[in-house]
């Protein structure tokens, strides 16, 4: 499986069918493999982080969720296939999910949330186990991951926002006897619908954080950092592209 250094993090440069396919695999035959989608400022993050470096590198699958990212390699000369949207890629992983015997757990967002984002999923993708929910207001991992082995669940879907959601699959991904933990955000929140996503023609022109940043100002000072983050990558200084 390819990888592509991208300043520091390795992604794997696939499609989004890839991706899932490769999902659908772990969520069947791993051991408390994760999957992790950093944007830009996780990449700095694990730059200055050696353990959270650390933690992305044990990831089974790195995606390239942003165009921060997508940008990045152009400017590196290691052009990756495209962006894999962690969204989308839940989509196209549930609708494998369906009908597999395999069951899902969703952790993470407001009371409530996950609920809700159930009762969405199961009418979207007819034939999606939905075995549990948990909201991401704990305080102690032990009863989560009691819960999540209860319902025996095969795939969880981690929304607790990064960097928390990588280190907690890292640190309690076997333990929760789960085949694969998948981190996104605040995914949830769109599922259940109490955020919406961008107009499609922004998803595809790579605007989407156009759109967030519209809805929620306070975000600029994080966006902030794209621009340096670019600037970086053309005198970034390594040893290669691919990752073996």
């Amino acid at each position: 499986m390819k990888k592509t250094d991208v300043m520091g993090v390795a992604f794997d440069d696939m499609t989004m069918d890839e991706a899932a396919d490769r999902a659908l695999a772990l969520a069947k035959d791993g051991a408390g493999a994760y999957v992790v989608t950093p944007n830009p400022e996780l990449v700095l993050m694990a730059q200055k982080d050696s353990a959270y470096a650390k933690t992305l590198a044990g990831a089974a699958l790195t995606l390239a969720d942003g165009i921060g990212i997508i940008y990045a390699a152009k400017l590196l000369k290691r052009p990756l296939t495209g962006r894999v949207p962690g969204i989308d890629f839940a989509g196209a992983l549930m609708e494998r999910l369906a009908g597999s015997g395999l069951k899902l757990y969703l952790l993470g967002a407001k009371p409530g949330v996950a609920e809700r984002a159930a009762a969405n999923l199961a009418e979207r993708y007819p034939g999606l186990d939905i075995c549990g929910t948990r909201d991401g207001y704990f305080q102690e991992d032990g009863p989560v991951i009691r819960d999540i082995r209860k319902k025996e669940a095969d795939v969880v879907f981690v929304c607790l926002g990064a960097p928390k959601q990588e280190r907690w699959m890292e640190r309690n991904g076997a333990a929760a006897g789960a085949h694969l933990l998948v981190g996104l955000g605040g995914s949830l929140d769109v599922f259940a619908g109490t955020v919406q996503r961008a107009p499609g023609w922004m998803q595809k022109a790579g605007l989407e954080w156009l759109y967030r940043l519209a809805k929620q100002p306070s975000r600029i000072g994080r966006m902030a950092k794209l621009p340096g983050f670019l600037v970086k990558a053309v005198f970034w200084k390594d040893k290669g592209g691919e990752v073996a």
